[in-house]
Order: C-alpha cells, then structure tokens, then sequence
C-alpha cells in the first residue's frame, strides 16, 4: 500500500528541525547504497557518526512512530536510523530497489518524509513504478510517503534549489503487504462505526475479525 500521510511533524516544528538537519556535516550519498545502486546514486547524505545526529535521528523517528495513520498503516515492529539526504545542482537518484535487509532490519515499507516544501526546488519527484503506471510525488514539508520495499522507485534530477528529506525503513509485524492494507481498511472502518455509532454488534464483529487475521499474519 503506498500512502501519503500528512504533518508527520509539525508546521511549526520544520523551520528549527530543518536548521538543524542541515547543519549536519554532509557526505557522499553512495556510502550507503548497495552494489548497483552506487551506479545510479547521487546525493548527499548526513554522517551518521558525527555529534547531534542521535537527537535529531530520535526527534524524527519518534513523530513516525507516534502517528496513528503510520502505525495502523505500516504495523512497525523495527525502524532503521535514518538517512537525512540532500539533493541540488542535479543529484538523482536513479531507478533502484531497497535492500531487502538494511542495517538488520527486514525492509518491508520505506519512507520519505520531505523537510523542504515542494515550491523551494525544481525536479526531484520521487517517482513510484506500480502497475498501473509511474507516479510521481512532490510533498509539503511534514509530509511522509510510505511504500512496500519492493516497489521500484528513483528521485529525479533537482535542477534548482536544494531538496532535503529523511529516509527510512521498517520491518512490519505484517509481512505481507496486502495483509497490511487489509488490516488497515478493517481498523479504518472498525473505527469509523465507533465514532458514529459507538460500541454496536458491527463493531464487536469488526473487532474479532481484524484480532484474528492480525493473529494469524503477524510475526512478533
């Protein structure tokens, strides 16, 4: 399931985390790519090793994780640190797969959040290669795209301005990623009937069938 989720962080949180961030130290993006992704990678991306980067890394990761919208949709059991990535002057990142394993963690959905609103650069899009086509996505700061790992993706070209976003995986308690999107239609509509209606029979059933597929899928 690939969604967008928005203000992942706060409106009011970007400037000062945005500041921070890019007074990270910078360097050569294809560092951490694998094998054949080093062919097509081109970017800058923060030194892990260096001071400040464990808060800000924590500060980011604990807004994911706190969002409803991304724990019902991915159901995360480990994230990866993150990459904080910059791209101008034509970076790219070229057609690639994650890694099947990143840092020990099963990548079943990855993540872009944008810290940089879509007006501040040219180019760059992440584009996504489902079935149905390409799709190409350009966010708000705050805003997080997730997407199963398996998806074939690229960032064009930035040909002006200077994009920044903090990239991530997760291994899901839900392997399979149909099963996830079905978990997630349930609760959303499990939810709904709540809100509306409050604790009803529909809403009992609803409950016992997402309890019980997610007790039969999930891996803990």
């Amino acid at each position: 399931m690939l969604m967008v989720v928005a203000n992942v962080v706060s409106q009011d949180h970007i400037p000062a985390l945005r500041e921070k961030i890019l007074a990270l130290k910078y360097v050569d993006g294809t560092q951490t790519a694998g094998w054949h992704a080093k062919l097509v990678k081109n970017n800058l991306q923060a030194d892990r090793a260096q001071p400040g980067f464990a808060e800000l890394n924590k500060a980011v990761t604990d807004a994911l994780l706190n969002n409803q919208t991304v724990r019902i949709a991915a159901r995360p059991k480990a994230v990866t640190p993150l990459l904080f990535s910059k791209y101008s002057g034509g970076m790219t990142y070229g057609t690639h797969v994650d890694d099947a394993v990143i840092m020990g963690v099963r990548s079943d959905v990855s993540f872009t959040l944008s810290l940089t609103d879509s007006d501040a650069y040219q180019g760059g899009e992440l584009v996504m290669e489902t079935p149905g086509g390409e799709q190409a996505f350009k966010l708000p700061a705050g805003h997080l795209i997730l997407y199963p790992s398996t998806t074939l993706h690229r960032v064009n070209p930035v040909t002006s301005g200077e994009r920044l976003a903090a990239v991530g995986w997760m291994q899901s308690a839900i392997r399979d990623a149909h099963a996830r999107e079905i978990l997630y239609d349930l609760e959303i509509a499990r939810r709904g009937i709540f809100d509306k209606q409050g604790k009803t029979r529909e809403f009992d059933l609803l409950s016992k069938a997402t309890a019980n597929l997610q007790r039969l899928w999930a891996e803990v």
